[in-house]
């Protein structure tokens, strides 16, 4: 620890990913859907880890109240569930992806401002392929990339499918290059 560090309280945090990455997949969405027959499912999850303080509970709450009173005039409804390691999804459903990724930005942005930014794992949005596969883009707020994961079954996924679609969305998504950092979401309440 530095003497600024010091004076200041602490060592400098580092800053975080673009919150703008986010946001591309207000666009990749189009490239999905009319060239590769990717369509949306019209659900999307923020997935964060919870904390048993009345801040961050209220925090929830009230973004909760908030997603829920717009969802009025958007069409967006809001699931909040815990999962079986502890973790909280909160699931938008719509049918405009645009709706879904503001309403999952607004989740995120409300837990950073209230110092909670740290808690939040990733965004999911859920997809189907012509087939009706399920095709779940992953976004890594701790590494500010996306990530395909694809299912195959029971603890089993489609690495090979995985690649195509990194290979067809690359330019509109910042993929993550360390496929080793492409983790899978079992049980993805979405």
């Amino acid at each position: 620890m530095g003497f600024f560090d010091a004076l200041m309280g602490g060592k400098k945090k580092l800053k975080g990913p673009a919150p703008s990455r986010l946001f591309a997949m207000s666009t990749a969405y189009v490239t999905l859907d009319t060239g590769h027959q990717i369509t949306t499912k019209g659900s999307a999850g923020i997935v964060f880890q919870p904390l048993a303080t009345s801040d961050f509970e209220s925090i929830v709450s009230e973004m909760e109240e908030i997603l829920g009173s717009t969802g009025e005039d958007t069409g967006t409804t809001i699931k909040t569930s815990d999962d079986e390691h502890g973790y909280r999804w909160m699931v938008l459903s719509d049918d405009d992806i645009e709706d879904l990724v503001v309403g999952v930005n607004a989740v995120s942005d409300a837990l950073a401002v209230g110092g909670y930014g740290d808690r939040v794992l990733a965004a999911v949005f859920a997809f189907a392929d012509s087939k009706s596969r399920p095709v779940y883009f992953i976004y890594n707020y701790k590494r500010g990339y996306w990530y395909p994961f694809v299912p195959a079954g029971k603890n089993v996924r489609d690495g090979e499918r995985e690649l195509q679609i990194k290979a067809i969305i690359s330019d509109e998504l910042p993929i993550e290059p360390e496929m080793e950092r492409w983790f899978p979401l079992w049980g993805t309440p979405i």
